[in-house]
């Protein structure tokens, strides 16, 4: 009785979930599927769908993961590697807004932005001080 239960809601909720992460991705992270084959095949297949789904977009996930620009990159971000397969890449870039050089540069200029007008604001006050 209990399997008789848990074993459909599981491919139920195995196949919700697939269909729901299949709506949500990009083209080039369906591994080469389009998006209503991939609906398709979950839905009249749903646990052999299901688990292709979830393998192809693992895989997609994993060889997508490049390296982020680091603090001596000069500013810009390196070009990508060449594609070696047909497997979809995620784009890479930094993985928080403190790995980002460019994020890190206009960072430090508005720093220095703020030290100026702090610098003539406290002249101004010196200057109408000595005045009076």
């Amino acid at each position: 009785m209990f399997l008789r239960v848990i074993v459909p809601l599981f491919i139920v909720g195995l196949t919700v979930y697939a269909l729901a992460d299949v709506w949500g991705t990009e083209e080039d992270e369906r591994g080469g599927l389009p998006r209503w084959l991939w609906v398709i095949l979950i839905v009249f297949l749903p646990l052999l769908g299901s688990i292709s789904w979830i393998i192809v977009r693992t895989t997609a996930r994993r060889s997508g993961a490049g390296p982020a620009s680091g603090p001596g990159t000069g500013g810009s971000r390196p070009t990508p590697p060449p594609r070696v397969g047909p497997g979809p890449r995620r784009p890479s870039g930094p993985a928080a807004p403190d790995d980002d050089p460019e994020f890190l540069w206009r960072l430090e200029q508005e720093k220095r932005k703020r030290e100026r007008e702090t610098r003539s604001r406290r002249d101004a006050k010196d200057d109408d001080a000595e005045n009076n």
